[in-house]
């Protein structure tokens, strides 16, 4: 049985599985243009051959607005510090991981703190129903559009967990929102290309510590990620940073069909895609998907 498989052990990022999927498609260059002919507005994609502690991938960078999601991140940060702002917005994130530079999209359910804020700073907002209108407009197939959309809608019941507040009314900050979008879509148009049989994962590492956001520091896991990973296998270790990302456990969530405690023996036929992060720890920041006749 075609089987793919995610080594999870150094956490899930949204932008580091789809560098890992794209890794397995037989032709990358095709596979890349077609995700930046999707449509997503003002979003490009950029796959760099990338080396971690020793071990080579690849970093797929996403540009929304002309920014990727680290620059966003930063200037979320020190606009709502500069403002005052931290105390009386809740927030969440779809936000970008120091080290694994991804998706963290951030939201707040908030709707009277809602500010004016010129868009090319990125702090517009989009709801549920601004996201499903993108993806439903993309230049993809009916069945990417669904499981994008399924994607997103675990993202989003997360957010509106963690804030307390309806569904329709989360808020996601417009360019993490964008960042995040093109993450989900991009996985799910790589999962049609790859056409698994079934997909196994390992227990997820979600890391250890804190992690900055827009609207102040939240413990690792997030609530929003603690939330999507609700009932399966995940744990903490002993790195000091978040490796497990709202769109990453998304991901992970929507396609897992089976998490299984080991590895499954990688034989010599197996193909390996690695996703690879920014950060450097002790060992490589990487994220692995193989496909395997198991």
């Amino acid at each position: 049985m075609r089987t793919l498989y995610f080594d999870l052990s150094m956490g899930a990022a949204g932008d580091m599985i789809t560098a890992a999927l794209l890794e397995l498609v037989p032709d990358r260059e095709k596979a890349l243009e077609a995700l930046n002919g999707m449509g997503i507005p003002e979003v490009c994609f950029q796959a760099e051959t990338s080396e971690n502690n020793g071990i080579t991938g690849t970093y797929m960078k996403v540009l929304a607005r002309g920014m990727d999601e680290a620059e966003f991140q930063e200037a979320e940060f020190e606009h709502r510090h500069a403002h005052g702002h931290e105390s009386h917005e809740s927030h969440d994130h779809t936000h970008s991981h120091e080290g694994h530079d991804h998706d963290h999209g951030h939201t707040h359910g908030h709707e009277s703190h809602e500010h004016s804020h010129d868009h090319t700073h990125g702090h517009g907002h989009m709801h549920m129903a601004d996201v499903a209108h993108i993806i439903e407009s993309l230049n993809v197939s009916e069945q990417v559009k669904q499981d994008a959309l399924g994607v997103y809608k675990l993202i989003a019941e997360a957010e509106s967990k963690a804030h307390g507040c309806p569904v329709e009314m989360v808020h996601f900050h417009e360019v993490g929102a964008l960042d995040a979008i093109a993450d989900v879509t991009a996985a799910c148009y790589l999962m049609e290309m790859i056409k698994p049989e079934q997909v196994l994962s390992s227990p997820v590492h979600v890391g250890n510590g804190t992690v900055k956001c827009a609207h102040g520091i939240l413990p690792v896991p997030a609530p929003a990620t603690a939330y999507i990973l609700e009932g399966l296998p995940y744990y903490k270790g002993e790195i000091m940073s978040e490796l497990c990302t709202p769109t990453g456990a998304a991901l992970v969530r929507f396609f897992t069909d089976r998490f299984v405690q080991e590895r499954p023996e990688i034989g010599a036929d197996a193909a390996a895609g690695r996703g690879i992060g920014k950060k450097k720890f002790d060992k490589p920041n990487c994220l692995t998907a193989y496909i395997l006749n198991i």
